[in-house]
Formats: structure tokens, C-alpha cells, sequence
């Protein structure tokens, strides 16, 4: 286990519209945006009080043909990409693209966990980039994991980044929604994902002032709301989505 536990350092949309997302997410998260002239293929920052938060990239065509679409990845920042992608394909996941450099950018490789989740592993060029505030509007304020075996998918993932369990709340016939900590802080949650959930999967949080408000901009602008809102433990008002090309993505408010 790492002395420094792994974090989440960045969030990318592959989507079939990036256009369109680009007008969506600005309207519902209020992100800023602006195109990133640095690679072979068109992609767009979107960032926060001037910060660089997340991206949007088309959807390859490989991608499309292999039955991909529209999804938010987390990107996960380590020491070693190789190391980490070879300590987790040896951990039962299994590593679906690289390890492979962005010129001028990092390191990184796509990995899906031992229960099809994926993820990405991450080594920046230079520093990376202060925390910031997971209640900073912008920004992303919580990370939830739908796992077939939430404690099997505990157990990977702490092995790979140091994470450690945090509170534990009894859903009732949910089960159990285990949080988790990096390096003392409470970062996102796992549970057993639901019978009408067909495969485990990340969802992401995206901080906003006010959740109605966010909830809807997410109808003006063709998107739909799942679930919500509604006020969890601790307070928050959340919101479950997708977007109008059908990537799924979430809402998180300190206020209604």
C-alpha cells in the first residue's frame, strides 16, 4: 500500500457531440470552456474560477464500434503509471489501453477494474495541481462507485491506491454504501450496484450553488433527471442525470 494514498486529478467526457456537451455542461455546471490546441484530435477544457477542471473528446470510432458511448472516466494520479497499471492487472483487473504518453502532457493507461468498472491511471508532466474544496462550485465534490461486490472492489482499490473505508451507512435492502478516504479525506462512496444496473461503473459528482436551480438547467438543456433531488446524510442535496448525448453524471449542492 502507498505511504501517500492516490487521488482523483482529472475527469474527461468522450461523447458523440462534444459541441453540444460543450453548451450543455456550461449552462448546467456553469464550467468555463475553451479548445485545447495541444493533440492530433479536437478537445475542449472546461475549468472553474479560471482552473482547469475536466475535458471533452469525441468518442472514437473504435470505440463506437466496439458498442462505447458517452461516459464520464476519472483520472487517478500515481507515481508510476506502469507500475500501477501492472500491480492492477495483477490485482484481477485488466488494462484496456497503454500505457502510452500525451505529448507534453503525462503518462497514462485505461484500466478497468476486476468487475468492469474502468478507470484511468494518471502521471502528470510537473506538479500537479492544488486540492481544492469539494464544496468549490465547479468542481467535482464526490465519487461514487456501483460495484458488483462493493468489498471485493474495496479491496482492490485500496490495495492499488491506499485508500481506507470512512463511514459506513446501512441503506436497508440496498445494502451498505461503504465512503472512503485518500490521505484522511473523505473523497466518494461504494455500494452494490442495482438490479437494473447492467454493469458496475464510476459516476461523478459535479458541485453547483443550488440544486433545483442546476436540476433545471438540466431539462432546459435537453438533459433528464434521473433522481432527485434530494438531501442525503450530512446534509447535501444531490441529483442523479444524463446528459442529452446519454452519458450519466451527477449534482451535488450544499443548498437546495
Amino acid at each position: 500500500m502507498p505511504e501517500t494514498a492516490s487521488t482523483f486529478v482529472w475527469y474527461q467526457l468522450m461523447t458523440t457531440d462534444p459541441e453540444a456537451a460543450e453548451t450543455f455542461y456550461r449552462a448546467v455546471v456553469e464550467w468555463e470552456a475553451q479548445p485545447w490546441e495541444g493533440g492530433d484530435a479536437p478537445y475542449t477544457l472546461l475549468s472553474a474560477a479560471g482552473r482547469p477542471v475536466a475535458g471533452i473528446a469525441p468518442l472514437a470510432d473504435e470505440v463506437k464500434a466496439q458498442g462505447g458511448h458517452p461516459g464520464w472516466s476519472g483520472f487517478i494520479g500515481v507515481p508510476d503509471v506502469d507500475a500501477a497499471a501492472e500491480q492492477a492487472t495483477a490485482a484481477g483487473g485488466s488494462v484496456r489501453k497503454g500505457p502510452e504518453d500525451i505529448l507534453g502532457i503525462g503518462r497514462y493507461a485505461v484500466v478497468g477494474d476486476p468487475q468492469g468498472a474502468f478507470f484511468v491511471l494518471f502521471r502528470p508532466n510537473g506538479p500537479a495541481m492544488p486540492e481544492v474544496p469539494a464544496t468549490a462550485p465547479g468542481h467535482i465534490g464526490w465519487h461514487e462507485l456501483f460495484a458488483t461486490d462493493w468489498q471485493a472492489a474495496f479491496d482492490f482499490y485500496a490495495g492499488l491506491f491506499g485508500w481506507t473505508k470512512d463511514l459506513a451507512v446501512d441503506l436497508g435492502a440496498m445494502g451498505t454504501y461503504q465512503t472512503f478516504a485518500a490521505n484522511g479525506r473523505s473523497i466518494g462512496g461504494m455500494m452494490n450496484r442495482p438490479p437494473n444496473m447492467p454493469v458496475s461503473a464510476w459516476g461523478y459528482y459535479f458541485t453547483v450553488p443550488g440544486i433545483d436551480a442546476a436540476a433545471a438547467r438540466v431539462a432546459e438543456g435537453g438533459g433528464r433527471v434521473l433522481m432527485g433531488p434530494h438531501q442525503v446524510p450530512g446534509g447535501s442535496w444531490i441529483a442523479q442525470c444524463v446528459d442529452p448525448q446519454g452519458a450519466f453524471f451527477s449534482l451535488t449542492a450544499q443548498q437546495r
